[in-house]
């Protein structure tokens, strides 16, 4: 039997240093970059109704949320499920690595960065209750694909792990889709017959059939047992069915027309002239290194090399949005975006592996060799550019977040000082009581009340982080007040109120903070509040 010591020390020298600098270089500027929603507990308007939740989804389609969720509390305690989030991410960092065969210590590094501070990660830290979850969710979409790659029966695993995923978290499928096409384009790039590439090849669909049967054999056997139906949130409802056959082509227009439009727009991907340079570039040296190796290795004579770039080409649009196929109706935010940060970690892996061979081969070459020098210096750099590329775009995307997270706290702010002042209105009311009906109603023009959010062209589209305050419904009034403020409220459903917007009464009522924003009606306290859900 070994020691403890013995045990770490054992599994120390099996650990490979680009695992150790991916892992390291995401948890540095993971803690970084999102240090200001860790040490707060700032909520966003779902946050409201999770300081303390079960993260039982089932109807939602995700029957591991729970246990995924478990490891640290039901309880919103933003440090210690960021920690254990950041933890997922420098794991999904040291296997991407090994994945995409990175063995350059640069490239680790950009890895981590890249993966940990991109604007769609900011949107689920403002969703901080599941964070861990999604996070474990990732890794497990990522290791689905290592696991196929490594061994003749990973798919297997890779099937269960695929399963447990979408269970947690169905968003992150694309990953695993983009992966396997990476990972199929490095099998076509490497000597091997076709036969074998063939063989190996197939393993990722049998990878992806057998972990989405697997996925919803759970879930329709669990919503059995608990008597349960899917909830038409997302058109998760619609999973099955998918699109209708005469839906099908134009969802796929609709895919490439989406892939184009959210590459090209800015704000995410690149925010400003320098970010768009930095994209640039990186293009431009995954284009050299791919002409590069075109010439090199006499790909130029093989059709078949053709006809799996056209085939990648195809296809990396429809995986990255395959959840315009599976549920069409669905509203496609950032949360589901995440899979966009693999291109530029694969141009990384890309230059990475054939950058750093076209150095050591020149390199190796004999001093008076001025052609395989000069082809060394060319690889040389287009390394400094893409790790300076990196560099840049992890730079712009962590000042993207916390624009994003100082939002939210001035959000939070907002919210707080509107509250205490409709509180105290409440309690000073003629007729007040405590457990008093409440009916929120009403709604008021914006341009009685213009938006105060001066982040908007950045955070325009990061979903629970952009907005002016966290009020959009009478439950956000009543949770607010009663975790924040510490009084109770008893405020009606909204459609106890609903008859009320046709009334006279209502109409000749001013908006809050009018002086006749409130009355008491036939026993119950009708309130007429801004409309902030615009």
């Amino acid at each position: 039997m070994m020691s403890p010591g013995e045990l770490l020390n054992s599994i120390q020298k099996k650990i490979k240093q680009e695992w150790k600098t991916a892992f390291f270089a995401a948890a540095a500027v993971g803690l970084l970059v999102h240090m200001p929603v860790l040490l707060s507990d700032i909520p966003n308007h779902d946050g409201l109704d999770s300081l303390y939740f079960d993260q039982n989804m089932i109807t939602s389609g995700r029957w591991f949320l729970m246990v995924a969720c478990g490891f640290s509390s039901f309880y919103t305690i933003p440090w210690i499920i960021g920690l254990l989030g950041i933890f997922f991410l420098g794991l999904t960092a040291a296997a991407l690595t090994e994945l995409l065969e990175i063995k350059r210590l640069w490239a680790a590094a950009a890895v981590g960065g890249l993966l940990v501070s991109f604007p769609a990660l900011a949107s689920t830290f403002a969703y901080v209750f599941t964070l861990d979850g999604y996070m474990l969710a990732m890794l497990l979409s990522v290791l689905s694909v290592l696991f196929t790659k490594r061994w003749k029966y990973g798919f297997l695993p890779g099937a269960v792990c695929l399963a447990f995923s979408l269970g947690t978290y169905q968003g992150y499928l694309s990953f695993a889709m983009i992966l396997s096409v990476f990972s199929i384009l490095m099998l076509a790039m490497e000597p091997e017959g076709f036969r074998e590439k063939l063989r190996r090849g197939a393993r990722y669909l049998y990878m992806g059939i057998l972990g989405v049967a697997l996925y919803y054999g759970i879930l329709q056997l669990l919503l059995r047992l608990q008597g349960k139906e899917l909830a038409d949130y997302q058109g998760i409802d619609g999973m099955a069915s998918g699109a209708m056959p005469e839906e099908v082509l134009s969802a796929i227009g609709k895919m490439y027309q989406d892939f184009v439009g959210f590459s090209l727009k800015g704000n995410v991907l690149f925010q400003n002239g320098i970010s768009l340079a930095a994209w640039i570039l990186l293009a431009l040296s995954a284009i050299s290194i791919f002409a590069v190796l075109i010439i090199k290795r006499k790909w130029w004579k093989n059709p078949w090399f053709f006809v799996i770039m056209i085939w990648t080409v195809a296809i990396l649009p429809l995986v990255t949005n395959v959840i315009l196929l599976i549920s069409p109706n669905v509203n496609y935010h950032l949360l589901m975006r995440y899979q966009w940060i693999l291109y530029p970690i694969g141009i990384l892996a890309l230059t990475g592996k054939y950058g750093g061979e076209l150095i050591e081969e020149g390199v190796g070459g004999k001093p008076e060799d001025g052609r395989r020098q000069r082809v060394a210096l060319r690889g040389c750099v287009v390394e400094w550019a893409v790790f300076g590329a990196a560099f840049v775009l992890v730079f712009f995307y962590g000042v993207v977040d916390n624009i994003g997270y100082s939002n939210l706290q001035k959000r939070y702010e907002k919210t707080y000082a509107y509250c205490v002042r409709l509180l105290d209105r409440i309690e000073q009311t003629p007729g007040y009581y405590q457990g008093i009906p409440i009916a929120m109603i009403g709604v008021v023009g914006e341009e009685e009340f213009p938006v105060t959010d001066i982040s908007l062209p950045v955070t325009s589209g990061m979903i629970g982080l952009n907005g002016d305050v966290l009020l959009y419904t009478g439950n956000n009034y009543s949770k607010f007040i009663r975790n924040y403020l510490g009084a109770t409220l008893n405020i009606l459903p909204a459609d106890a109120m609903a008859d009320m917007y046709y009334e006279e009464e209502y109409m000749s009522m001013d908006s809050f903070p009018g002086s006749d924003s409130i009355r008491i009606i036939d026993g119950i306290m009708y309130i007429k509040t801004e409309n902030i859900n615009h």
